[in-house]
């Protein structure tokens, strides 16, 4: 990219798409910044999603208090609403009082849609074109069209014939429909057919409805603004929004920090039932800590819901229709009703379910099934939207080098942090994918990007820049970022629309940000806190590129690493090593235990100079297996054999071998070499004893974490030169070097567990100086690696150990010795061993166990 040169003045500074939420706040922005600001829009008036969602009983699903500005103290002073959940005409009036509160209106140009946008890198500016024709030029362009406004395309064969009346929920007549008396098809299930059935069905001398998907909602229970939310904002309305605004869902709930699983049934059914009538989507949701990432809590609450649904619709085989199935509770968007259910035991309302009796097609006066017909009078597609990205696409928006934004998405949409994308330069989102948006309030979610944009803008002109974009790399750290977050949920196993998957032909990619308001925020202002941290700015002749990825470590390692802080623990190195032991294995009594093995054997062998602790975990399957001696981590000051249980148990049921954990002595009382000659001896005992303890003959496999995987590496080498017949070996985040002279010993200092100055405090303990040259404790410093065994080596990307790791791969490769080598990106040194805790460290361990049964002959794959 060349740095730009003066640009020519445009007709605006700033155009915005799209008259709702987002682009009346925009417009007050702008102006508060001596910008001139155009708004474009497609309807008659001000109100985006509600002024064109008028379907019968559309409401908010957050409540209306929440779901509300904040920028303006006043707003809350002088609009009261009228109900808990506010009705699409009152929200409509909300906005259109704002407008005019605000005088915004005289900058929006109304029943105007955009149909292109073009780059022009020779003026830097964007020239944006209408449907009538008038083309008008700006500096920077935002797309403020809404994540659920570009109704999805009907794939219904049949369809123009139908002589009847049609209608979408989607784009609901302004004037009303008279429904009286009519015989009514309904198509589709979610949530406007959900808000709608009812008020129909009371119209309507029939309805059917016809559904392929069943979805779970909840009761709205609506009715006054609850006194606890009114005295709430009235005492402290400074404080009630601030804390919405660094909530997860940006709404001030009650965040529970305990597992469904954890509780009694008598304790939870009553929680359950307690949700079930305060109503509210994050509420029922959030009333257990793990109903959206635990299959298991999960069902729980599914079953509580399909329970209710079968008590409130009298005939048993509707309501088994009705209740959901087949997906988790909050995969989808969960709903929120008034009196859907009890609507299916009024006479005149009767279901089809689609997944038994298809849809065939549309015929002249109805719909017509594989055995029967419906005859309709009217009906009504309740068909749903192409989400979030429908309405970006849905305009030819061409960046640098003619790059069209619908074909960059094709595979998927690609931005940094949901609000630019690389190539389109100066061109901003506003709640677009990557973002929290549609798993939030959005009053809160819009408020959050439309400031941050136009601070970014404000920046960008007192820095006299003229462009801004993302670069590819901080869009592929991001995008990476948000699946790895959504891979920790049970979000991507529904087929739904946060998926795509309603849109034929669409990606498959889970489309918003799934980490909750409130760590994207902290992220977006940390990208503004590093100057602008995957960004490049250019202007009069000066480039400024801060390459970078904003959130690299995987995300529940990060979570990890909060709960850490937040104990406030001295540092290691500050403690005694006895402390540190007691430490240790008080957090080790509350880990999560590892899978289930066929058998554990404690016992002891006779070491160098005493007797050593073992634990032996032996698969269910039918024996000899292969023998794994495994020595555990601990910077060789503490631990014992059971320090790595559930990797051990993890390790010997999915490699199908079996696990020996041996403990050996410790520094500071027993240093260098105690431990390398403990391993040693430790090794020779379980070959010569293979027989008894259920193993093959033939060699054991030598293994180790941290400083554990240390006296592997070294045992293998010993091993090698005194005849020792050792089959491979297998190095989790190894220690391979004391000299402490790799770049990672500086890149990951601090601030990923275990820190350089613990590394430090490690050797200082365990050997001088002048022994660290002795391959036994530095392996990497070994004379000759030729004839070592062959190896399995997980090194970690965020850890200080990493580049010795890898440096250790290198020798080992370059004598020849054949190396897996399993780079965890994302993860520290303590995370890759912390099973049933950790989601993203499973693939790993997965990875590495099928790698030890390949070396162990066991199994196959391909190169």
């Amino acid at each position: 990219m060349v740095a730009t040169n003066t640009p020519a003045e445009p007709d605006v500074d700033v155009v915005v798409v799209g008259a709702g939420m987002a682009g009346l706040y925009l417009i007050h922005r702008f102006r508060a910044m001596n910008l001139s600001v155009r708004v474009v829009e497609a309807g008659d008036d001000v109100g985006g999603t509600w002024y064109w969602n008028r379907y019968p009983g559309a409401r908010c699903d957050v409540q209306s208090v929440d779901y509300s500005y904040s920028f303006d103290p006043a707003l809350d002073a002088e609009w009261a609403w009228s109900e808990k959940y506010a009705p699409q005409p009152e929200i409509l009036r909300y906005l259109g009082h704002v407008a005019d509160r605000h005088d915004l209106r005289r900058s929006i140009t109304f029943a105007a849609r955009m149909e292109a946008a073009a780059w022009d890198e020779r003026t830097s500016l964007w020239s944006v074109r209408m449907h009538t024709g008038e083309t008008i030029t700006c500096r920077y362009y935002v797309m403020a069209t809404g994540c659920l406004s570009i109704p999805k395309e009907i794939d219904i064969e049949g369809m123009p014939r139908f002589a009847g009346e049609t209608y979408f929920t989607s784009r609901w007549p302004h004037e009303g429909v008279d429904l009286t008396g009519k015989r009514v098809a309904v198509i589709g299930t979610g949530s406007s057919a959900i808000q709608s059935i009812p008020i129909m069905a009371a119209q309507a001398a029939e309805l059917t409805v016809f559904q392929r998907t069943p979805n779970f909602s909840i009761p709205a229970n609506n009715g006054p603004i609850p006194s606890a939310k009114r005295e709430a904002l009235g005492r402290g309305r400074r404080e009630y929004r601030h804390a919405a605004r660094r909530s997860a869902a940006g709404v001030t709930v009650e965040v529970s920090e305990v597992s469904a699983l954890m509780v009694s049934e008598a304790e939870r059914t009553a929680r359950y039932e307690r949700s079930w009538v305060e109503g509210g989507i994050m509420e029922f949701l959030g009333s257990y800590n793990d109903h959206l990432t635990n299959p298991q809590a999960n069902e729980l609450l599914s079953e509580f819901v399909r329970s209710k649904v079968r008590a409130l619709v009298v005939d048993p085989a509707t309501a088994d229709i009705l209740a959901p199935k087949g997906f988790p509770i909050g995969t989808k968007r969960l709903c929120v009703d008034s009196g859907y259910y009890e609507t299916f035991n009024r006479p005149n309302v009767k279901i089809v379910d689609l997944n038994a009796e298809p849809i065939m097609t549309i015929t002249e006066t109805g719909v017509a099934l594989a055995d029967r017909a419906i005859t309709a009078d009217v009906i009504v597609f309740a068909t749903g939207f192409d989400a979030m990205t429908g309405a970006l696409v849905s305009v030819d928006i061409t960046g640098r080098n003619g790059a069209t934004l619908r074909d960059a998405w094709v595979n998927g949409p690609k931005t940094y942090l949901g609000l630019m994308a690389a190539g389109f330069p100066n061109l901003f989102f506003v709640a677009g994918p990557g973002s929290p948006s549609v798993l939030s309030n959005m009053a809160v979610s819009i408020e959050q990007h439309v400031e941050w944009i136009t601070e970014c803008v404000a920046s960008m002109e007192a820095d006299r820049f003229t462009t801004i974009e993302p670069t590819i790399q901080a869009v592929d750290g991001w995008v990476q970022h948000v699946n790895d977050f959504a891979s920790l949920t049970l979000m991507p196993q529904a087929n739904s629309w946060y998926m795509g998957a309603n849109v034929p032909g669409k990606a498959r990619v889970f489309l918003p940000y799934p980490g909750g308001v409130d760590r994207y925020r902290i992220v977006c202002d940390e990208v503004v806190a590093r100057d602008y941290i995957g960004f490049e700015r250019s202007g009069l002749g000066e480039v400024k590129r801060v390459e970078g990825i904003v959130r690299p470590v995987q995300p529940d390692v990060a979570l990890m690493l909060e709960v850490i802080d937040s104990f406030g623990l001295p540092p290691l190195e500050s403690m005694t090593p006895n402390d540190v032991r007691a430490f240790v294995q008080a957090s080790s009594a509350v880990r999560a235990p590892g899978p289930v093995v066929g058998q554990t054997v404690d016992g002891v062998l006779p070491g160098t100079a005493g007797e050593l602790a073992y634990r032996l975990h032996r698969p269910s399957s039918p024996g000899p297996h292969q023998a794994i001696v495994y020595f555990h981590g601990g910077g060789w000051l503490f631990g014992d054999a059971t320090s790595d249980d559930p990797f051990c148990r993890d390790l010997c049921v999915q490699s199908d071998a079996i696990v020996i954990s041996v403990d050996y002595r410790h520094a500071p009382e027993s240093p260098f070499p105690a431990a390398a000659d403990d391993a040693m001896v430790a090794t020779r005992w379980v070959l010569e004893h293979a027989a008894d303890l259920g193993a093959t003959s033939g060699g054991v496999i030598v293994a180790g974490w941290s400083a554990g995987g240390n006296l592997a590496a070294g045992v293998a080498q010993q091993a090698h030169a005194a005849g020792l017949a050792i089959t491979g070996q297998i190095l989790i985040c190894p220690v391979t070097d004391g000299s402490r002279v790799h770049p990672s010993h500086v890149d990951n200092a601090s601030g990923y567990a275990l820190t350089a100055s613990v590394m430090k405090w490690f050797w200082d303990n365990y050997a001088d100086p002048s022994e660290r040259e002795d391959p036994r404790a530095s392996p990497l410093r070994a004379a000759s690696f030729n004839g070592v065994a062959p190896a399995v080596i997980v090194t970690a990307q965020f850890d200080p150990l990493r580049d010795e790791g890898d440096a250790y791969v290198a020798a080992l490769r370059g004598a020849g010795v054949p190396v897996h080598h399993i780079e965890a990106k994302g993860h520290i040194h303590t995370s890759v061993l912390a099973v049933d805790m950790l989601p993203s460290g499973a693939p790993i361990r997965a990875e590495l166990a099928e790698a030890v049964r390949v070396m162990c002959g066991r199994t196959s794959v391909s190169a």
